[in-house]
């Protein structure tokens, strides 16, 4: 019996539901602005919960204890500290005596100099100087080859002799003439030649004896020696070389070492007072290239006549003994004059002056450890020490070093305090040293210290 397919049934048709609408332009934009006050106040709220512990610290005086870890019991750490003062160096203004003195950098020059050349030619005999000797005046230096010299002079000694024997037989023949003429045996005009021949022989007898001094001068000329006192250099010649007057190096050179001068240029605005230190004498100092090593000690001697107008400086000289050879020739030397002496002069080292926009100016230290700063008028400066002409007064104190940390007002501490008070004193690093110690002092004795 066949059984009816069973029949599937049929879907109901789904209502009808209405389409959905999308947001508009001016939804999105709410959307982003409560999305925007949702984040703040987050943010705001987590802010304020991690900022309330450091608040509860700071009012309390202790520091806020790191997350998770336990809190400490104690004392409560002291509050904040003023900035300590500042450390510098001090002078006091004092009076002195202050040199006024000129610097400038001379060059030694020997007082004379003189290249020994031979007065006549031959040969090189002998050298008598050792290279670099100490010779005086009038020392044999060397000798040139005498013979020829000798032979020039004894033929002019003959000629000498011959004119005075010609000259002798002429004043015998015009005396008898003289004595003919009286008795009137001879005529007038025999004698007056005879008198001619006679001056005519005198003549020639003083220019035989001139070439006879020429010839005895040429022969001494053949010892050279040493014509000033000083000090020998070099060697230029040998033995057997042939020397004249001509030549370039000549036989020796000799400088004179002692005494010796030093020239050196000066500002032409202190000739005035150049001309005093002529007049008295001023001592002169000349010192190595580093200014550390005193050379020699000597007098201002004098000055040029004219000033140089491209520098506008004159040039001056100084003599120095040099008797210990201290000074070498175109040696580079600092030559310090003094010209005058400033007595009673308000003096403060010159590291305390300072140069700003209005001028220069110190820092001066005050009753109460406050510096201030003050401008002054500075003068003359000799060595580390300047004259202050305007400005301070008489045992005022100044800064010295550490004058870049100060500002007007700035409070300080001075070494000698810091000695005083010991290295455990309240200062620069020793205040939370010092702080620490009374802590201890207070737990280990059984009493908390007071917050």
């Amino acid at each position: 019996m066949d059984r009816p397919e069973p029949q599937s049934p049929e879907r109901a048709p789904a209502p009808d539901l209405p389409a959905p609408r999308r947001l508009g332009r001016m939804g999105r934009w709410l959307g982003s602005v409560v999305a925007l006050l949702v984040v703040t106040g987050v943010g705001w709220l987590a802010w304020s919960l991690t900022q309330r512990e450091p608040e509860r610290a700071a009012g309390s005086g202790r520091p806020p204890a790191a997350a998770g870890a336990p809190a400490r019991s104690g004392p409560p750490a002291p509050g904040p500290r003023a900035l300590p003062p500042t450390t510098v160096g001090m002078a006091v203004v004092e009076r002195a005596d202050l040199p006024v003195s000129v610097e400038a950098l001379g060059t030694v020059v020997p007082a004379a100099t003189v290249r020994v050349r031979p007065q006549v030619s031959g040969v090189l005999q002998e050298v008598r100087y050792r290279e670099g000797q100490t010779v005086r005046q009038g020392d044999l230096l060397a000798v040139i080859d005498p013979r020829p010299f000798e032979m020039a002079l004894q033929q002019a000694t003959g000629q000498r002799m011959r004119d005075e024997a010609q000259l002798e037989a002429a004043r015998v023949t015009l005396q008898r003439f003289r004595t003919l003429l009286k008795q009137d045996s001879i005529a007038r005009q025999e004698v007056d030649s005879q008198e001619a021949l006679v001056k005519q022989l005198e003549a020639t007898l003083v220019v035989s004896k001139a070439n006879e001094g020429t010839a005895r001068l040429n022969l001494g000329y053949t010892r050279i020696a040493a014509p000033i006192s000083g000090r020998v250099g070099l060697r230029t010649v040998d033995v057997g070389n042939v020397v004249g007057p001509s030549d370039t190096n000549g036989v020796a050179v000799i400088t004179q070492m002692a005494p010796i001068d030093v020239e050196f240029a000066v500002p032409q605005d202190l000739v005035g007072a150049l001309r005093d230190a002529v007049q008295a004498g001023t001592a002169a100092r000349a010192l190595d290239r580093s200014r550390t090593q005193l050379l020699a000690t000597g007098r201002f001697s004098a000055f040029d006549n004219l000033i140089d107008p491209q520098t506008g400086t004159v040039r001056a000289k100084a003599r120095f003994a040099n008797g210990d050879g201290a000074l070498f020739p175109n040696q580079f030397v600092n030559v310090q004059l003094q010209l005058r002496t400033i007595e009673g002069a308000l003096v403060v080292p010159v590291s305390a002056v300072r140069a700003g926009q209005a001028g220069e100016q110190v820092f001066v230290i005050q009753p109460d450890r406050t510096v201030t700063l003050r401008p002054v008028q500075r003068g003359q400066v000799a060595g580390d020490k300047v004259q202050i002409v305007s400005g301070l007064s008489l045992g005022e104190r100044v800064v010295t070093e550490g004058a870049d940390r100060l500002r007007e007002g700035s409070r300080v501490a001075l070494p000698a305090d810091a000695a005083r008070a010991g290295p455990g004193a309240p200062g620069e690093g020793g205040a939370a040293a010092g702080a620490g110690r009374r802590r201890a002092a207070g737990t280990q004795g059984g009493a908390a210290p007071a917050p």
